[in-house]
């Protein structure tokens, strides 16, 4: 799916691509968003042939931007949407995808939060490790160490898969 989704974008920016730093910029933008994070910036650096290294650091960069808001603010934000007839749906929306991984990171605190950032699945990752965290009441500068963690190990997980399984599949 999100490869899918990161073949759209590319598909949609190519002015943006074009422009000096460009691509970077792209693999940037594609890394602070929610569901594609810096899994989607590195195969989305990986298909417009960037450096491996640079990509790396554009893609961890991106990820963690978003990681302080999201602890600090998000549940204010989810209580604001709460209280509003057309943005309730998303709230409850949220809500729902909090409880159905908040037992992992329950469980085990710290460490679960670090899995659950750096396993790359689908429905894991920086952003809703995040939110869980946040509605958990975590402390923040433990959750804030336990996402940077875990996006560090997701980045390594997918540059190998971008940069050598995907290099290897498509030349």
């Amino acid at each position: 799916m999100v490869e899918k989704i990161v073949g759209f974008i590319l598909s949609i920016s190519g002015g943006i691509t074009t422009l000096p730093f460009g691509k970077e910029l792209v693999v940037f933008l594609i890394s602070l968003m929610p569901i594609l994070e810096l899994r989607g910036g590195l195969i989305a650096a990986a298909l417009l042939n960037l450096n491996p290294i640079t990509s790396y650091i554009i893609s961890i960069i991106g990820n963690i931007i978003p990681v302080p808001f999201i602890l600090w603010f998000i549940n204010s934000i989810l209580n604001w949407m709460r209280g509003r007839k057309k943005l309730s749906k998303v709230a409850k929306w949220l809500d729902k995808k909090v409880e159905k991984h908040k037992g992992q990171i329950e469980k085990f605190g710290f460490w679960g939060l670090v899995l659950f950032v750096g396993i790359p699945l689908p429905g894991t990752g920086a952003w809703t490790g995040c939110l869980i965290a946040a509605v958990l009441e975590m402390d923040r500068k433990k959750a804030f160490l336990a996402a940077t963690i875990g996006i560090f190990m997701a980045s390594i997980i997918m540059m190998i898969l971008s940069f050598g399984l995907l290099k290897g599949i498509i030349g």
